[in-house]
């Protein structure tokens, strides 16, 4: 687990702070800490649809933003709970470019011990950054 929540931050949202040693390592240790704020236990997600997309920006925090608020609308729109599979992370000319991969399936309130829904990641508070080689980003929740 390469995040931790924090309780000092968002009173009524949920915040956490997400690391990796790379930026795809972070963002999907970032997606993993919105999961769980949904869903107690993320193995009992299995791997029954793939879904795949691209994000891009010039900003890293906005890319970050952008690739979770994807995955929340796939939660929302098809109800489906998806996990990443695979991360391609480029960046060319100030422009950083991911292309996701991400599997799992429809939500069932009986397997997947849901918790409370999220719905949307915010700009609030919303920082990455990269320090000592290791890239970390803090992100609020809106359940």
């Amino acid at each position: 687990m390469s995040y931790r929540y924090l309780e000092d931050i968002a009173i009524a949202d949920a915040a956490f702070e997400a690391w990796g040693q790379t930026p795809e390592e972070m963002i999907v240790s970032a997606w993993d800490a919105t999961l769980h704020v949904m869903v107690g236990n993320l193995d009992a997600i299995a791997d029954r649809e793939l879904r795949s997309f691209r994000a891009a920006d010039t900003e890293m925090d906005m890319l970050l933003y952008k690739v979770l608020q994807e995955l929340v609308f796939y939660k929302d729109a098809e109800r489906l709970l998806l996990r990443i599979r695979t991360f391609h992370l480029e960046q060319f000319e100030g422009v950083w470019s991911a292309e996701v991969e991400a599997a799992g399936e429809t939500i069932d309130p009986v397997r997947h011990h849901l918790i409370v829904d999220v719905k949307a990641v915010t700009l609030h508070r919303l920082r990455v950054r990269q320090v000592a080689g290791v890239w970390s980003a803090t992100v609020v929740v809106d359940v």
